[in-house]
């Protein structure tokens, strides 16, 4: 089971079928996992418990990037060196190829420009500016200049070109200009399909620990300059992924479909749909759902919680509107501790045939050990507002070793986050339109 658990990690190469009209588009990203065998990133000297523990450790750095404490400079948690997603893309006339990480907490796309002020090693080509003829540069007065946050932006007073600056968890960062190119997607089946006008960081001056095989990050979120909003009414407000738990073997397949088609088209009992408001709130890179409650078997705990998010008054309060973040680039499940604490124990008290041990990492709060009697593992329902989410055993628990299992949820004092694995094998369906996510239950492997 190790082997085939999700990281957050992927690789992603483009299989699509899209016509270049006016009409609203959709196509289908096929996902390739940073730990398959088919990935550059593949390190057959690592064990599938190495690799377990390295993507837990990315988890909880990148759950840091959530947390909405005041700063001087936009601190996104992203951890540079080890990449989150990367996505292959060609950008400018004539076009170069560029394969960057792919953040669905992130919003702005930035790539590595030539001429470079400091630009870190990367094996493939850097984009020059200079060279392509759809590139151009933002004003500082602009409205894509002044969808950044102050923290983010600048202004060249002498070029009157708008700046970008971000800086990351691990102290890697960028900062560039502002401005629109051409972006195109490679199709397997046909020409790739280009979206001039598109708004992007042209990054001269980056560094850290950002690994070589990336030129920079496109932007996920559901902030305004993110590809997914800028390709909007394009892709119908649209998209939804399908995350196999067999993604890191041979066999696996995930997929991003973006477009009318990339979701089912309503709720119902036959179609084992389920959906829940997307609620709004600050920052809007971010997708935030209302978590009510978890059963853990027919225990249902309510959900409540101290923290503090934008525009609540930080009272405790049972299910606050938008009081979880889900998040495709993290792999664990984070739970306001308080909760946690009653959460566990449930767990604990419901599991049969072995007893609590630590985690020898050191990172999971509760595993479990097995002489030689099989572990029993309990059902646990995630309560969103109006969608109970059954979740399997391999959505709540990894398989550490052949006779241990841990929970794949932990505790935070920080932002609440609905982790990767608990979406495994279900297709996750964003309608910014409607402003709701679904979840529908299906093998990702074989259905898509």
């Amino acid at each position: 089971m190790a082997n085939s658990v999700l990281f957050v990690t992927i690789f992603i190469f483009f299989s699509m079928t899209l016509s270049s009209s006016t009409n609203p588009k959709h196509f289908t990203i096929e996902l390739l996992h940073r730990d398959s065998p088919h990935s550059p990133l593949y390190n057959p000297q690592t064990t599938p418990t190495d690799r377990l523990h390295s993507a837990f450790l990315r988890s909880i750095s990148r759950s840091r990037r959530f947390n909405h404490q005041p700063q001087t400079d936009l601190q996104s948690g992203l951890i540079g060196a080890g990449g989150e997603f990367f996505m292959s893309i060609t950008i400018g006339t004539p076009p170069t190829n560029v394969l960057a990480i792919a953040d669905t907490g992130s919003d702005l796309t930035w790539v590595q420009c030539k001429p470079c002020q400091q630009c870190y090693k990367e094996n493939g080509p850097i984009f020059d500016k200079e060279k392509s003829s759809s590139y151009k540069s933002e004003p500082c007065d602009s409205r894509n200049c002044n969808a950044l946050s102050t923290t983010e932006r600048g202004c060249d007073e002498d070029k009157k070109v708008c700046k970008y600056r971000y800086s990351y968890g691990d102290r890697s960062f960028t900062r560039g200009d502002v401005a629109t190119e051409t972006i195109s997607i490679g199709s397997a089946s046909g020409s790739p399909v280009s979206f001039p006008g598109t708004v992007f960081g042209c990054g001269y001056n980056n560094g850290g620990n950002f690994d070589e095989t990336g030129s920079g990050i496109i932007g996920l979120g559901g902030g305004n300059l993110s590809l997914i909003s800028q390709l909007g009414s394009s892709i119908s407000n649209r998209f939804s992924y399908c995350l196999s738990h067999k993604s890191s073997t041979m066999n696996g397949t995930s997929v991003i479909n973006l477009g009318t088609s990339s979701i089912p088209s309503g709720a119902s009992i036959v179609s084992n749909v389920v959906s829940t408001p997307l609620v709004d709130k600050e920052p809007q890179t971010y997708y935030y759902l209302t978590l009510e409650a978890i059963s853990v078997g027919n225990t249902k705990i309510p959900y409540t919680s101290s923290m503090y998010y934008p525009n609540d008054d930080g009272v405790s309060s049972a299910a606050t509107k938008g009081n979880i973040i889900i998040d495709s680039g993290t792999t664990l499940t984070l739970l306001e501790s308080g909760f946690y604490d009653r959460f566990g124990a449930a767990v604990e008290e419901s599991v049969t045939g072995a007893k609590r041990v630590s985690d020898p990492q050191g990172l999971l709060s509760h595993c479990f050990k097995s002489g030689s009697a099989e572990i029993g593992l309990p059902e646990i329902t995630v309560h969103f507002s109006g969608a109970d989410v059954r979740l399997s055993a391999l959505n709540a628990f990894v398989k550490m070793s052949e006779d241990m299992v841990c929970l794949s949820m932990i505790p935070t004092n920080e932002v609440a986050i609905y982790g990767n694995f608990a979406q495994m094998d279900f297709l996750v369906g964003y309608d910014l339109e409607s402003r709701r996510v679904s979840f529908q239950r299906m093998d990702c492997s074989a259905d898509l």
